[in-house]
């Protein structure tokens, strides 16, 4: 039995859900309410000590970091095999895993969390806020986030987050010149774990941050048209919410464009 704890606008969730999209596979899903911190709780840190989305439980058992569950599961299921099969192209694979979540990640959070967390964090007073985020484990995170909350775009994460998004479009753009997916002629987990982070810039209306990179937008929209996106990423968006991103998005992309400016 798998089950997996999740949230629609988690890249590192939506990228496991890509992967049980692609290999066809049932699951349950649990709703962690990130805006209301239930990821904080003492039952969710028990299953995952860093308070994050997602986890995969198989058959009773934890698997936490996304790169890994993805892993994982095209070990665990090896029909609809994700990975390449050749040595050299399974660790360029990892290189992008590994730009992802030591890079990406990071700069996708420090553009979400001021858009879909700090205004809720504001109607709080000084003392509740200080103890809501007291509570995240790692102490990177919980600085992050107080630098978050007081400047919002202004931070200097934020300018940061622009140039890395900014950087790994252009090398995208680059490995993307002679085929038509990162690792050649078949779609594998070095394109799903990329493809979620191209989510936030649409769901925000910043798609201009990639549009003199062709072959970039053109492997986001092949990503996009395949049935595995609209199940788990497109479909957990209604038009409504998407038109209130969309909204908060392009009211915010003249700072960004501004950040952009300076990369």
């Amino acid at each position: 039995m798998l089950e997996l704890y999740t949230h629609p606008m988690s890249p590192c969730a939506q990228k496991v859900r890509l992967v049980l999209a692609e290999k066809g596979l049932e699951w349950q899903a649990h709703f962690v309410d990130l805006k209301n911190k239930a990821n904080l709780q003492p039952e969710y840190l028990k299953l995952n000590p860093l308070g994050v989305v997602p986890t995969l439980v198989h058959d009773g058992r934890p698997v936490i970091e996304s790169s890994l569950i993805c892993e994982y599961l095209d070990e665990a299921f090896p029909d609809t095999a994700l990975r390449p099969e050749e040595p050299y192209l399974r660790a360029q694979m990892r290189l992008w895993f590994k730009h992802v979540d030591n890079r990406l990640h990071p700069s996708c959070g420090a553009l979400q969390w001021p858009m879909v967390m700090r205004e809720g964090l504001l109607l709080l007073s000084e003392e509740e806020q200080n103890r809501i985020i007291d509570r995240v484990p790692e102490q990177p995170r919980r600085e992050r986030q107080r630098r978050l909350l007081k400047l919002g775009l202004d931070a200097p994460d934020v300018v940061g987050a622009v140039a890395v998004y900014r950087r790994t479009i252009l090398d995208m753009e680059t490995a993307l010149e002679d085929r038509p997916w990162l690792m050649g002629e078949s779609f594998t987990l070095a394109d799903i774990a990329l493809a979620p982070y191209f989510q936030t810039l649409h769901q925000f209306a910043w798609t201009d941050m990639y549009a003199d990179c062709p072959r970039v937008a053109d492997w986001y929209q092949r990503c996009r048209e395949r049935q595995s996106y609209e199940t788990a990423v497109s479909g957990d968006f209604t038009s409504d919410v998407l038109a209130s991103l969309h909204e908060s998005g392009l009211r915010a992309w003249p700072k960004i464009q501004q950040h952009l400016g300076n990369t």
